[in-house]
């Protein structure tokens, strides 16, 4: 269904989404939040992301490793990124900046997440690259305790996603008509 969403709505969606996302209390008090740049016809995060660190919150940004883990690097601005493909897997934006490693997620009040869909008790559906699995499976390791919130089209938000073993439920769906949390 987002692929057929005209580049209009995509960016529209993004700016409604900022403006659900910056009245979350989670957001407000966050010093650091770690995020990610959407792609295609993701949720728009571009609005959100300067929104953040206009208001002097620290933004991480993820940057792919060959094994499909993520780096983190600090978001300064649209010209801190750059465009890096990986194989032949879409072009994605990366921060060009110095890497922190893998655990600086660990540091984050916050950590937004890119999804497909999340059910009615917080389970996000990823796409599949086990990415935001290990980073959610780092956090637990480390004893990070930070808000996970995925950011999401409206009609992702759904009755039940499949879950694995391995899945964490988030604790709030932001999308651009309003927030919900899971207990």
């Amino acid at each position: 269904m987002r692929n057929g969403l005209p580049d209009d709505d995509v960016r529209e969606s993004g700016r409604a989404l900022a403006a659900r996302a910056l009245e979350l209390p989670e957001l407000a008090g966050a010093r650091t939040v770690a995020a990610y740049v959407s792609v295609g016809a993701e949720p728009g995060t571009g609005a959100l992301l300067d929104a953040l660190r206009a208001r002097g919150t620290r933004v991480l940004l993820p940057a792919l490793l060959d094994d499909n883990d993520l780096d983190w690097g600090e978001y300064t601005g649209p010209g801190s990124l750059t465009e890096v493909r990986h194989g032949s897997k879409m072009a994605l934006l990366e921060p060009s900046g110095p890497r922190l490693g893998p655990d600086a997620v660990t540091g984050a009040d916050v950590v937004l997440l890119p999804g497909l869909a999340v059910d009615a008790r917080g389970m996000r559906l990823g796409r599949g690259g086990g990415s935001y699995d290990r980073v959610l499976a780092r956090l637990e390791r480390a004893g990070a305790r930070p808000r996970l919130v995925v950011l999401l089209y409206d009609t992702e938000v759904v009755a039940r996603v499949p879950v694995e073993e391995h899945d964490r439920p988030v604790h709030a769906v932001v999308t651009p008509s309003g927030a919900r949390r899971f207990a």
